[in-house]
Parts: C-alpha cells; structure tokens; sequence
C-alpha cells in the first residue's frame, strides 16, 4: 500500500486555490508530485497571499519526491507517449504510487495504464 489515493495535476491545485471546483476533492489521501510544486512556486505573478495559501497546502499534503522509480516511469513515458518533461514525472508519480491522478489534462488522460479522475468546474 502506497502513502496516497490521488495525486494531484497542477491544473487541480490551480483551480482548487481559486475556488474553481463545482464539488469537493473525493475522501481520499492526496499528494502532490515535486514538479507541482516547482510549477506552482515558480509562477512569476504570485502574490504573497497566493504563496502563502500554497505553502499551507503543501504543509498538509505528501509532497513525492524524484526516486529511481519516478525516473525510470518518466523515461518509459516520454518515449511511448511524447509528453512533456513535466507531465510525464507528474504521470509517472501517480503511476508508481499507484494512485489516481485528478487531472483535467485531456494529454494526460489518454496514457494507457494511468488511472484518472477530472475535476467538475463552476459555470
């Protein structure tokens, strides 16, 4: 047993800090991937209410770091998939966690073998 149900894209936290959600996450352990959390920290235009919110998510959330496992899933996926860097380590997270990735990303949906789950969004 792997230490998280879902994983969380970065679109999903994108979204979740801008009360963009029509519902709530599903009951479940949540991580994040490393990469999501550079993608998001990096941003140029974050405020520091914005970094403060994300730094509480972070504190309550697993954050996964790169292993040898990530990096080999990332190597399988870039070069049977054509995605991006990015995208395939967030992909390959979920994958060898074995935990559904919440993701409204329609690139990432279609990886064979990656569970995935979308998000509703408000109207």
């Amino acid at each position: 047993m792997k230490g998280c149900d879902y994983l969380l894209d970065t679109n999903v936290v994108i979204y979740l800090q801008k009360g963009l959600l029509a519902a709530p996450l599903p009951p479940g352990r949540f991580a994040l991937s490393i990469i999501t959390e550079i993608e998001l920290r990096s941003f140029s235009g974050l405020t520091e209410a914005q970094e403060d919110a994300l730094k509480a998510l972070f504190d309550s959330l697993a954050i996964i770091p790169l292993d040898d496992a990530v990096k080999e899933e990332t190597i399988r996926l870039r070069r049977e998939c054509r995605i991006k860097i990015p995208d395939a380590i967030i992909a390959a997270t979920a994958l060898t966690q074995g935990a559904v990735l919440l993701t409204n990303d329609d690139r990432l949906q279609e990886i064979p073998g990656l569970k995935t789950t979308t998000v509703s969004l408000k109207s």
